[in-house]
């Protein structure tokens, strides 16, 4: 046997071969999305209000799960109730309370031409106080938290604190008025954000959990 040539075709081989694995890492095939978290809930449709979604891709030849946030095309199914970013940040529109459907789709998926590789989360916009959203009808808790002495009580009863935290649970949509009296020797200061104030008295629509500050010196 000739061994120059023998080894000159051993050495073809192995460069087909290495070239073979190469072309395969660079045919990396997208089979699987999963979106984390796989649902979210806002308690109320205020556009402040965010959340991170995360896509999670399932590969194979050779085999990877990683993150694709950046890469797959996020879209909402109702603009109107809930908008999400080309980074997976999904927000209230502000114009309304629903359910919709999150997706994150790549058109690099299995198959000789590629094809779409798409996953679903689910975002709800919350409003107990407004009819017709999931959670009307509910109810909510006010707390209280008093810094000095002095008392605060509301009106709806229910709030009935002094020096000390307290709370109280309301429909939710209930208006409410606290009134903050100083003890002897002390005067009232302020309240905290969370209601709007008018001297000693505070006042708020309850729609959700909120936690009102009373500052007595």
């Amino acid at each position: 046997m000739n061994w120059k040539w023998f080894s000159v075709v051993a050495l073809f081989a192995t460069a087909g071969f290495l070239l073979n694995l190469s072309s395969c890492a660079h045919d990396q095939q997208l089979v699987a999305i999963t979106i984390q978290p796989s649902s979210f809930t806002f308690l109320q449709p205020d556009p402040a209000f965010n959340t991170q979604f995360t896509a999670i891709g399932t590969y194979i030849h050779p085999p990877a799960t990683k993150p694709i946030t950046d890469q797959v095309t996020w879209q909402s199914s109702t603009q109107q109730v809930a908008t999400i970013s080309s980074t997976g940040v999904a927000a209230p529109s502000g114009t309304g309370c629903g359910t919709v459907q999150i997706s994150a789709s790549e058109n690099r998926g299995t198959g000789p031409g590629g094809n779409t590789v798409i996953a679903f989360a689910t975002v709800t916009v919350d409003n107990a106080a407004t009819p017709g959203c999931p959670g009307f009808g509910t109810n909510a808790t006010l707390t209280v938290q008093i810094t000095g002495n002095g008392m605060v009580i509301s009106t709806p009863a229910g709030i009935d604190c002094v020096s000390s935290t307290c709370s109280a649970t309301f429909p939710a949509g209930s208006p409410i008025v606290l009134t903050a009296t100083p003890a002897t020797g002390f005067m009232f200061s302020n309240w905290s954000a969370g209601c709007t104030p008018s001297g000693n008295m505070c006042s708020l629509t309850l729609n959700s959990n909120t936690t009102i500050g009373a500052t007595f010196n």
